[in-house]
């Protein structure tokens, strides 16, 4: 029998009632990284390697950490022998998420039980290329699978967006798909507003932004940014913390998103307050979900969404979920319990992907599993009453009815 079976990671009674009141909820991915054109074209992955490796740096870097040379990851070899080396880092994966992300991918989408290694690689290899051969596996049957509703894609501010109206045209295929402005903050250009009403124009209600430093220039440019998307009420995402493209020589050869990215640890608490603070004071505050990459910071975003809440919004500044390398069991739970001992847990928009792949949607799956187990654990700890209406309400809102209507979707 699978390790990927119905009890996974859930400890408790009061958790396992709770994930099965949950898990066939529709999935409302507010923020990732897939192509909207591969969407538009209904994509045909060729074979295993491009599905689950193409793209996906948290696999590269791995990889390269198991001592694999390049040419095996993002080089020339062929597919197969890519795969294979894959393969052969999987089972020293133990404590690392990507050992169950893996596996629940291997499980929800190809029912394979079996776990990867390099004896069962090439089986898998072949289970796999054989499905994605049909009609159900290109991306919109992938999608479908996930019982996916609504996807914000990440798209430049000069984004023609003809795919997402492409896939408005799309007969059958029902999952909403909308774009999301993500601007360059060291490019802001004068004709920005001309630009956010394009997007809007064509369905975008949300923005994001990587917030990487809090000199006074970063902050003057989110208050004006800010106000914009108060004016047109969409919500935006500000990801802060990230320390990007580290290795110099790498990031000459392959580019940005290739695996060489940290976490950083600058100050952040006066910047952030002098943000939200310089909207607040004009009345110009949007909706805001604010990320850390550093769990050092969880504190700082834990309390400072107090200070800004109201305005008959439930939950209007939000703490976003486990971001990146804290999208794992540690850094969710981390990221949870600072929400719930600082705010209110019950208000959260939960989980997103923040991803290239198309089958990373089992990430939702996994978050579910997190979340149910530790509303259970404090239920059966004696900690919170075992009122099962009122908890499956709460695991249901998290889980999705409060992405929904947080977002409008």
């Amino acid at each position: 029998m699978s390790f990927i079976n119905d009890d996974f990671m859930l400890k408790t009674k009061t958790a396992r009632e709770l994930y099965e009141s949950v898990k066939d909820l529709p999935i409302i991915d507010y923020h990732c990284h897939i192509s909207p054109k591969m969407i538009a074209e209904n994509h045909q992955f060729k074979n295993a390697y491009e599905l689950f490796l193409g793209g996906d740096h948290y696999k590269w870097r791995q990889m390269r950490t198991n001592g694999v040379d390049e040419r095996y990851i993002t080089g020339d070899a062929d597919d197969y022998e890519k795969w294979l080396a894959f393969a052969k880092t999987v089972p020293l994966l133990i404590g690392n998420p990507l050992y169950h992300w893996t596996h629940l991918e291997l499980k929800r989408y190809f029912d394979i039980d079996e776990t990867l290694s390099e004896d069962t690689a090439k089986e898998i290899w072949d289970k796999i290329n054989a499905l994605l051969a049909t009609d159900e596996y290109r991306v919109q049957g992938l999608i479908k699978k996930s019982n996916v509703e609504t996807i914000c894609t990440t798209d430049a501010p000069y984004d023609t967006l003809e795919y997402h109206r492409q896939i408005k045209e799309i007969k059958g295929f029902d999952t909403k798909v909308i774009p999301a402005f993500r601007p360059d903050l060291a490019a802001i250009k004068p004709d920005f507003p001309e630009r956010l009403d394009f997007f809007h124009e064509n369905g975008c209600r949300l923005s994001d932004h990587a917030v990487d430093s809090m000199d006074d220039e970063t902050i003057e440019k989110l208050i004006y940014l800010g106000e914009e998307y108060a004016k047109r009420g969409w919500v935006w995402q500000l990801h802060i913390g990230a320390l990007r493209n580290n290795n110099s020589r790498m990031f000459a050869k392959l580019g940005a998103d290739t695996g060489f990215d940290s976490v950083n640890d600058f100050q952040i608490a006066e910047g952030l307050s002098k943000i939200l603070d310089g909207l607040d004071k004009k009345d110009m505050l949007p909706k805001t979900i604010l990320y850390t990459l550093n769990p050092k910071d969880n504190y700082v975003l834990g309390t400072m969404l107090g200070n800004f809440q109201g305005g008959g919004i439930p939950g209007k500044i939000q703490f976003g979920s486990g971001w990146w390398f804290n999208d794992q069991r540690d850094g969710m739970e981390s990221q949870m319990r600072a929400l719930a001992n600082l705010g209110m847990i019950a208000r959260f928009v939960g989980m997103l992907t923040d991803s290239r792949s198309f089958v990373s949607y089992t990430r939702h799956e996994y978050f579910r599993r997190i979340l149910c187990n530790l509303l259970g654990k404090w239920v059966e700890e004696g900690e919170y009453p075992a009122d099962m209406a009122q908890l499956k309400k709460i695991a249901a809102d998290i889980c999705y009815y409060n992405a929904k209507n947080y977002f409008g979707f």
